[in-house]
């Protein structure tokens, strides 16, 4: 009776083993927009849970190719994917942070916020009609600062990414010259300027090039210590970044208005609202080989709505309200379902 006891609680720890070693096995991929935060998520998961993830910030394009390829178990993207495309495909889409986009620059004795920034200002530079730092356009808007007669070097992504999607609509939107000649996509004909890979290339190359301007997700500039400007938003009103510039952006936002929840948030009204803020939408299979995977992806991305507030507040990303969660994971619970036809997540 003894031998029968051992051999079974043998047998329950190596399947226990085997099930926590199945549960770690999260892999996600895509956007460098919420790397900083992700990371800071995966990292405090695993300390009260034991469970691990491998993410690899290689763009949104990326991880929409790593997703549909069936090599990860989730991607992430910042550019969504239209109702169309998650039908074809068979993917699941639902957001899991916002944050903003913001525009840098590498002039010397210019710190973070002196300078600011309008939406077609920005626009004419990154179509290489404004090329010296003492444009007439630049010093009005600035006329306190003392420009440089400088050539502006021009950063730009050169992968496919969410980021430029949502850069390049907000200039679409307030750029009539813009649309027309460049348009909006997640890789675009640049018409000036050098491109850099990820976020992270973005603000290593403006941090090394004197006289530059690039534009990254605000996390980066903050843990790089780089100097971001202040825009003219759509109400006409001079916004610093921050996460409640950011969340006056989404305030209005109806997630369920638009399939799979993509709604895009750049040049909201309001007084408050940053004109470039973002969302990073997350893809999972509705039905998928890997349900194991899958189902701890979920219980990972339902601890960090509920309890990731601090580390994207310290990085300022702004979490979802409770009642949009409710919604996200309703979504899961009806759409996101085994083999046998039973939620992989049902909700704690």
């Amino acid at each position: 009776m003894k031998n029968v006891m051992r051999i079974s609680l043998i047998a329950l720890a190596v399947a226990s083993a085997m099930g926590m070693a199945k549960a770690a096995d999260i892999s996600g991929a895509g956007s460098t927009f919420a790397f900083p935060i992700l990371s800071k998520w995966a990292e405090a998961y695993k300390a009260v849970s034991g469970v691990g993830m491998n993410y690899q910030s290689i763009g949104s394009g990326g991880g929409i190719k790593q997703i549909k390829a069936k090599t990860v178990t989730f991607g992430a993207t910042d550019a969504p994917l239209s109702g169309d495309d998650l039908k074809a495909a068979g993917l699941v889409q639902f957001p899991i942070i916002m944050g903003g986009i913001v525009p840098i620059v590498n002039l010397d004795g210019v710190k973070p916020g002196d300078m600011v920034l309008d939406g077609p200002t920005l626009a004419d530079i990154y179509l290489g009609k404004i090329t010296k730092w003492n444009d007439p356009a630049i010093v009005k808007l600035n006329p306190k600062l003392s420009l440089p007669a400088t050539d502006i070097a021009v950063v730009e992504r050169s992968d496919g990414s969410g980021t430029t999607y949502n850069f390049s609509y907000f200039l679409s939107d307030v750029s009539a010259d813009w649309k027309a000649k460049v348009g909006v996509n997640a890789a675009v004909q640049w018409p000036v300027g050098v491109g850099a890979k990820g976020n992270e290339g973005v603000a290593a190359g403006v941090s090394t090039a004197k006289g530059s301007i690039g534009y990254v997700e605000y996390a980066y500039a903050l843990q790089n210590k780089m100097t971001y400007t202040d825009m003219i938003n759509k109400a006409g009103k001079m916004v610093a970044p921050s996460a409640e510039a950011f969340q006056a952006a989404a305030s209005s936002a109806d997630w369920k208005s638009k399939p799979g929840y993509g709604v895009i948030l750049a040049n909201q009204a309001g007084d408050a609202s940053w004109p470039m803020t973002a969302s990073t939408f997350l893809l999972v299979y509705g039905t998928p080989d890997d349900e194991a995977a899958t189902g701890e992806a979920l219980k990972f991305f339902d601890w960090s709505y509920k309890n990731g507030q601090k580390q994207a507040a310290d990085l300022a990303y702004v979490p979802f309200p409770a009642p949009v969660v409710a919604q996200i994971e309703a979504t899961w619970a009806s759409d996101v379902k085994g083999k046998d036809g039973k939620p992989l997540f049902a909700g704690k």
